[in-house]
């Protein structure tokens, strides 16, 4: 019997063709108003979407714990259907507020949607053995940037990702991170993405509860911070 020790066996990481999609359903961005954590998500009272592509047209609401502040977000309609959002970038889809989970690494800036979004991106990182199920021309794992996707940088990016986690956790204006902030780097509408039947089936019904559910009535409006 050998004496040598057992290799350990690499962490093996499955991609299924996951798109960057499916972490839209809450993204935690910059407040307008007080500079703190706010979320962006559904307007309240809809119906769950039947597939992941539909939350890039589900109407949506900002809203600060915070400082009370709240915006709505409708998808832009055009002739028969909707415009839906773009996701990518270091601002959210729909109002494109810097996103709160943002933080320097090997050089770059590293970000995310929600914490649920930060642990799969971790579990892709950490990985030694990667394996693709998936065609890669929309998968949200092939498309990362050959940085977070190297070896030489994997520790590094795994530190960021746990600073991302720790921040997702906390919400003050002082807890902001020095690099989340405007840098117009968000995907711009290229037209394939269009949602056909007109407006969003039940956005009125749930926007009327919502206002009868508020306390202040209609919505204050906010300033964008410089």
């Amino acid at each position: 019997m050998s004496s040598d020790p057992a290799r350990p066996v690499p962490v093996r990481h499955q991609d299924h063709g996951m798109w960057l999609a499916q972490f839209t359903g809450q993204v935690l961005v910059v407040c307008p108003r007080c500079g703190g954590r706010a979320l962006v998500a559904p307007l309240p009272g809809l119906a769950k979407a039947p597939y992941f592509s539909a939350l890039l047209f589900q109407p949506r609401r900002l809203t600060c714990a915070g400082c009370g502040a709240i915006a709505d977000w409708t998808a832009e309609q055009r002739g028969a259907g909707l415009v839906g959002a773009v996701p990518g970038g270091t601002e959210d889809p729909f109002f494109r507020r810097p996103l709160w989970l943002q933080t320097r690494c090997a050089g770059r800036i590293l970000w995310a949607y929600d914490e649920r979004h930060v642990d799969a991106l971790a579990a892709y990182v950490g990985a030694g053995l990667r394996e693709r199920y998936a065609s890669p021309t929309m998968g949200m794992f092939a498309r990362l940037p050959a940085w977070m996707k190297s070896a030489k940088h994997r520790n590094e990016v795994l530190v960021g990702l746990a600073a991302l986690r720790a921040l997702a956790r906390r919400a003050a204006p002082a807890d902001r991170s020095d690099a989340a902030h405007e840098r117009g780097d968000r995907p711009r509408h290229h037209g394939s993405m269009l949602f056909r039947g007109g407006a969003y089936e039940g956005a009125d019904r749930a926007r009327k509860r919502a206002r009868r559910g508020s306390r202040g009535g209609r919505p204050p409006a906010f300033d964008r911070d410089a």
